[in-house]
């Protein structure tokens, strides 16, 4: 309990405990507050010291609220993928995750953020040809199902030499503006069916690490997402903190109660 004087003063000892207390930062205005989970997207801090005036500064106190301040992720895919048809698109998919702190996969193919803001979406996709000629794929983003617009890009994978199958890595980066709960798909379509997206096994002579097929690495690239926790409204005693659709225990902040 934050320690006060009686409205008319207190004796002398209290009163000099009180200001070499404020003389040395300890004025008794913090607090903490822990992140409702099951999705909450709001945490009410209650607390005497409030009012509808007062100024409320939040800061990660717990591991897990750190952890979240920078999401970010890392995926590949260990298989091969092909399409049935020269006229249908298909979404990337992936089955391994390298990193992952906020940015996740479901159904395979979509890639799922906690924080709303601004991402950076880099990939690379391992195409192989196995025709005698050139062959085109494009390769564009959906996000929530929708294509993106002017997100495509075209590629030519180069022709079958010999018995050697033509490839061609295909690579670029794409920020785009995510809400809390989108998601994003890679898309691809090919004008032709013999055009793959591969994975390569180790190699030797010399020793070579395993290729996969596709790699996906998304990195936040707004401001630290701890300004996605804020103080959304306040009364005396209490204010709601708005914030992410929180699931993970122990997202503590801790906080200094102003005015």
């Amino acid at each position: 309990m934050f320690r006060v004087l009686p409205p008319f003063g207190g004796d002398p000892r209290a009163v000099a405990e009180i200001v070499n207390g404020l003389m040395n930062g300890k004025s008794n205005n913090t607090g903490t507050v822990t992140l409702a989970t099951g999705g909450a997207t709001t945490t009410t801090i209650y607390d005497a010291r409030i009012s509808p005036e007062s100024k409320i500064i939040l800061v990660p106190y717990s591991a897990n609220a750190f952890n979240d301040k920078v999401p970010y992720g890392a995926f590949q895919d260990s298989t091969d993928q092909s399409a049935a048809s020269t006229t249908a698109a298909y979404a990337i998919t992936y089955n391994t995750t390298d990193y992952s702190n906020g940015v996740t996969v479901s159904n395979s193919s979509r890639i799922n953020v906690t924080n709303p803001g601004v991402y950076n979406i880099q990939f690379s996709v391992q195409f192989q040809n196995a025709d005698s000629q050139i062959h085109d794929v494009d390769i564009w983003f959906r996000k929530n199902g929708t294509d993106v617009t002017g997100s495509n890009s075209q590629f030519s994978v180069p022709n079958k030499h010999g018995s050697v199958n033509g490839h061609l890595i295909s690579a670029l980066n794409y920020f785009i503006e995510l809400a809390a709960g989108d998601y994003v798909e890679i898309m691809w379509a090919t004008s032709s069916t013999l055009v793959t997206i591969e994975q390569i096994p180790a190699q030797t002579t010399p020793t070579r690490p395993a290729t996969p097929s596709v790699i996906v690495t998304v990195t936040y690239v707004s401001m630290a997402s701890i300004a996605n926790v804020y103080v959304s409204s306040q009364a005396q005693g209490s204010a709601v903190v708005s914030h992410f659709a929180n699931s993970t225990a122990d997202k503590t902040f801790a906080y200094v109660v102003v005015g």
